[in-house]
């Protein structure tokens, strides 16, 4: 017979281990990538998003300019509606108009840099529109720093080597991130070695991993689910 529901088989099974910490309700998310040019951070956001809903993805010039132009077939969204600001104030404009239609599944704006007009009121205005029309926000920060943000979580994202295949060693398993949570309204910070968890879904799409004799990770684990 195998283990009954809820126990530990080893080091960590339940589903409470693979799950970041979420807001309580849809909000404002930053997302810093670690590098301007590592896109790996699209992968960490989009596991979380519900993928049957359409997503509102805007771009500034200056963004698509430095790391690229979103590539629709490559989201796995069936409804993608992408938007080319300008600068970052009409990006900053064109999040908010979107935020007030319920039907979306997140609003995502990618932003260059630290642009004047992206102050604590605008993304405070971003915080209150999400969380009045119950839509995900997620302001990805591409060569910026951390500044004065109204954001409820605040990420950086850094891609890591990709898990063993289990098919193919030569060929890349499941995608890994270096994820650090470094302010949070009403949580403590936190960093965490990921890998995608594929067949889970959006309410469990992570699962935790470390090099072998990562102690200080395992340790970690330990003590915030003993805490």
């Amino acid at each position: 017979m195998g283990p009954k529901a809820g126990a530990q088989t080893g080091f960590l099974p339940a589903p409470e281990y693979w799950r970041l910490p979420r807001p309580p309700q849809p909000t404002l998310s930053e997302l810093f990538a670690a590098q301007p040019r590592d896109g790996g951070w699209a992968g960490f956001l989009l596991a979380q998003l519900d993928p049957g809903k359409p997503l509102l993805w805007v771009q500034e010039r200056m963004a698509i300019l430095e790391a690229g132009r979103v590539h629709p077939p490559g989201i796995g969204c069936p409804e993608l509606i992408h938007v080319t600001a300008r600068d970052a104030r009409s990006a900053l404009w064109a999040m908010e108009e979107g935020l007030r239609c319920g039907a979306l599944g997140a609003v995502i704006g990618e932003l260059w840099g630290n642009p004047a007009s992206l102050d604590f009121t605008a993304t405070r205005r971003l915080a209150v529109a999400s969380e009045r029309s119950g839509v995900p926000a997620w302001l990805v920060r591409l060569g910026g720093s951390a500044d004065l943000s109204g954001a409820r979580m605040r990420w950086r994202i850094a891609s890591c080597p990709s898990q063993a295949h289990p098919f193919d060693p030569r060929a890349p398993g499941d995608p890994a991130w270096d994820a650090e949570l470094f302010r949070a309204r009403g949580r403590p910070p936190g960093r965490w070695s990921i890998a995608h968890e594929p067949q889970a879904g959006t309410a469990h799409p992570f699962r935790l991993v470390a090099a072998p004799g990562d102690r200080a990770l395992e340790q970690d684990a330990r003590e915030r689910l003993t805490a």
